[in-house]
């Protein structure tokens, strides 16, 4: 019997709007990985584009899952975080991570933080800092460049060039036990690109699929969630963030010409490609 593998992922559940564990939660069990989830905070709708949500912190529910999950001996073959919601929650999720995952397991880090210049709404220069010390446990890393930046404490530009985002990769392998998924790299005409850095194998690589010309809530979890499901489906860094980067792609596709749909992308209807995608 072939063993099945489990993850544990720890971000908010947007009600409405696709992102967070509503994406995840779906992706990842498409690849065939077993999900379970712990909700860092409730929220009535995603925080892009809506008005008067409502947040529930969740903060004191971690301690008693804990105790319970440690009770029933449930451990994990990886974690996976994304969205945390107050600074507080970090040292309990650390305690998660090390007490639940298996001594083989993986982290998976998204400091789901900031983009396009400015932190989300709630979060500052302090919860970069302990978002830095959370990613320093993680085996892979998969900020974008203005995330990059407040861990870095740099300035954020719309552009860097292809030297500038080298240099700042390597300057975030200290930020990582492995791996380093710089996304957002926009130097090469019609691509979006990422930087893989390998620490195992001492190598730093550039990955690119076609751009599309549509900006939606929710791509960076839909990317992370894929790349996560590919990863442990046996995929190398480089080939997860070609599977993760073409399945957003694909999502995005499916997303373009519908104006009402503003909120996230159709990933649902590019699940079926999932197969294919891994023959890559």
């Amino acid at each position: 019997m072939i063993e099945t593998i489990k993850i544990l992922t720890i971000q908010d559940i947007s009600c409405y709007g696709q992102c967070s564990i509503t994406v995840a939660l779906p992706i990842i069990s498409a690849f065939g990985i077993e999900t379970a989830v712990i909700p860092s905070a409730i929220l009535s709708t995603h925080t892009a584009g809506f008005t008067d949500y409502t947040v529930r912190d969740l903060t004191e529910d971690l301690p008693g899952i804990l105790k319970h999950w440690e009770k029933e001996e449930i451990f994990f073959d990886a974690i996976y975080t994304g969205f945390i919601g107050s600074i507080e929650q970090f040292d309990y999720i650390i305690d998660i991570i090390e007490s639940r995952l298996k001594p083989d397991g993986l982290v998976f880090v998204d400091p789901a933080m900031a983009d396009h210049g400015e932190f989300y709404n709630g979060f500052d220069q302090d919860f970069a800092d302990k978002m830095g010390e959370l990613c320093k446990i993680g085996d892979y890393v998969l900020p974008n460049t203005t995330e990059a930046c407040y861990l870095l404490h740099k300035p954020w530009k719309e552009e860097f060039t292809k030297e500038e985002m080298l240099e700042m990769a390597n300057e975030l392998s200290n930020f990582t036990k492995k791996h380093i998924i710089l996304k957002g790299d926009t130097h090469k005409e019609g691509k979006l690109g990422m930087i893989v850095l390998d620490k195992d194998e001492s190598s730093t690589e550039f990955v690119y699929n076609d751009r599309i010309d549509h900006v939606s809530h929710g791509t960076g979890d839909v990317f992370a969630s894929s790349f996560v499901g590919s990863t442990l489906n046996g995929k190398t860094p480089a080939e997860a963030a070609k599977i993760a980067g073409e399945f957003t792609k694909k999502a995005l596709e499916e997303t373009i010409d519908d104006p009402t749909h503003t909120y996230g992308v159709k990933f649902e209807r590019v699940i079926k490609y999932i197969p294919e995608l891994l023959k890559i």
